[in-house]
């Protein structure tokens, strides 16, 4: 796809377009496009941004198809102008695939030159990207009736009193007059004991944006020729993950099936806001870990956030298909979806 300014898709991903918006900006200028509102069929969320540099670059997706090209085209008037402004496309059936919109509906988007006469500064987007960096959550919030933008950091605010919920739940959208855009760190999951399981877990869960890491005192399971690239920690469980210091955007998934090396990890996992914690073995073998944890000292409460037996019951059996049924149970806790396994 092209148009009359000539542009390209860059490579940097998707989860990095506020860096690369601020890059261009310093470089000659820039506008953001974020995914408003869809109606029907849209293959990008929500929240999903477009950075268009003053030259036509682009970095991003709001569509997937020829939605991006009309959108440069109103970005770089948008730019021109100083002022940002909202679009709509509506697509029908037969013509929905041609623009990206899988089976038809409607999407409106945000266009926003940083450094216009309203909306976005840039030093909004410093602050954003710096905290960003910090793994601070932080949402962007424009007001469409007054274009005021907004800066709001997790706990922070009326405003945070008014969307909370939306950084529980990572879903960016309208709050009366407020357009919010949530800016969440990356997920995290933290894998206990350095199996075979282990391996494809660590894989998808990176693919669906979470940042791994894996804990095991066993040197000859957690070893880089087994886990080439990851980030390993040879510590205890529970000595590593008090220094990981785990919230709610952590999963933790113990696999070692070693009492020694699970439960500590657990009980460390009890004491922190992580969102998930999934524990591999049988019922059986279940049963037995609620007994001893429940010696150990842990509550009815504790022992209710337990994912046990791990994943979804997909019928797996190999350990790719455990750790596929694993990381779905994860994205169904994480949307509140609250499926069983």
């Amino acid at each position: 796809m092209a148009t009359g300014g000539g542009f390209f898709m860059t490579a940097r991903t998707h989860d990095q377009i506020p860096e690369q918006a601020l890059a261009w900006h310093l470089d000659g200028g820039v506008t953001l496009a974020t995914v408003m509102q869809t109606w029907g069929s849209a293959p990008r969320p929500v929240g999903s941004q477009l950075a268009i540099s003053s030259r036509g670059e682009i970095a991003g997706s709001v569509s997937g198809g020829c939605v991006e090209g009309a959108v440069v085209e109103e970005s770089l008037a948008a730019m021109a102008e100083g002022l940002p402004r909202t679009i709509e496309f509506g697509v029908s059936d037969d013509n929905a695939f041609a623009v990206g919109l899988a089976c038809g509906g409607r999407i409106e988007i945000l266009i926003e030159p940083v450094d216009g006469n309203r909306g976005l500064t840039s030093r909004q987007l410093s602050q954003l990207v710096e905290l960003r960096a910090r793994r601070v959550p932080v949402a962007t919030a424009i007001n469409l009736s007054t274009w005021q933008c907004r800066l709001v950091q997790d706990g922070c605010g009326e405003l945070f009193d008014l969307f909370s919920h939306r950084f529980t739940s990572d879903r960016s959208g309208m709050e009366q007059d407020w357009f919010v855009t949530i800016h969440n760190p990356p997920l995290r999951l933290i894998v206990v004991g350095g199996v075979h399981i282990g391996q494809p877990l660590i894989e998808f869960a990176r693919l669906v944006g979470y940042d791994p890491m894996l804990i095991d005192p066993r040197q000859a399971f957690a070893s880089e020729a087994r886990f080439p690239g990851e980030r390993i920690v040879h510590d205890w469980p529970d000595e590593a993950i008090e220094a990981e210091a785990p919230d709610y955007r952590t999963a933790i998934v113990t696999l070692s099936h070693d009492p020694k090396i699970d439960d500590p990890a657990l009980l460390a996992a009890f004491a922190t806001d992580a969102f998930y914690i999934g524990c591999l073995g049988s019922t059986r073998t279940h049963r037995k870990r609620v007994l001893r944890l429940r010696d150990a000292g842990s509550t009815h409460q504790d022992l209710a956030r337990l994912h046990a037996p791990v994943g979804l019951d997909i019928g797996a059996e190999s350990p790719a298909e455990i750790a596929v049924a694993i990381v779905a149970q994860m994205t169904s806790t994480l949307r509140g979806r609250g499926l069983k396994a």
